[in-house]
């Protein structure tokens, strides 16, 4: 099975999905940069020629191929959960975590990260004035969606990573 985290933008997926990657031995794969990869574009850039809806069908393949690969460590667009089907393939084929993070946390992560500004609104909203109202829509399809929930807000990725780690050991100790 392969490990997909899960979670809102800024909640550390990739951060902690590398670490993850290094610290289990196991590839690592963005299904946002591999949709990049799959249209030759940033995610801005095709947003803003095709719009969401052509985005959402691009990250659904990105999740298709990312799941079709051997066991790796995939960490996912903070939308991928608006797809029932992105859903159902993930609980057939990965050990889900929610990394969790608040309003706050992430409001504060994305007004730091302004050097990377390639993150586009996912409104018509400033993408740091939207966290909210998009947070609120989405935490209970990432709830239905995870295995396990990791908070993120007042953690250091290797810690949050650790936690993932400590769940997995506890998981495969029921198996045995």
């Amino acid at each position: 099975m392969h490990l997909a985290l899960i979670g809102f933008r800024c909640s550390g997926k990739t951060t902690v999905g590398r670490l993850l990657a290094e610290q289990l031995d196991r590839k690592f794969i963005d299904t946002d940069e591999l949709a990049e990869k799959l249209c030759g574009l940033k995610v801005r850039h095709f947003v803003a020629l095709e719009g969401w809806a052509q985005f959402r069908r691009l990250e659904t393949l990105a999740l298709e191929t990312a799941l079709d690969q051997d066991y790796q460590i995939i960490a996912t667009g903070g939308g991928i959960v608006l797809q029932p089907e992105n859903v159902l393939r993930l609980k057939r084929k990965a050990t889900v975590f929610w990394l969790r993070a608040s309003t706050e946390a992430i409001r504060r992560r994305l007004s730091r990260d302004s050097e990377r500004v390639s993150r586009p609104g996912l409104t018509r909203n400033n993408p740091v004035e939207e966290v909210e109202a998009l947070l609120q829509q989405r935490t209970p399809l990432y709830l239905k969606a995870s295995d396990y929930v990791v908070d993120t807000d007042h953690e250091e990725p290797r810690t949050v990573m650790e936690a993932i780690c400590r769940l997995i050991e506890a998981q495969q100790g029921k198996r045995r």
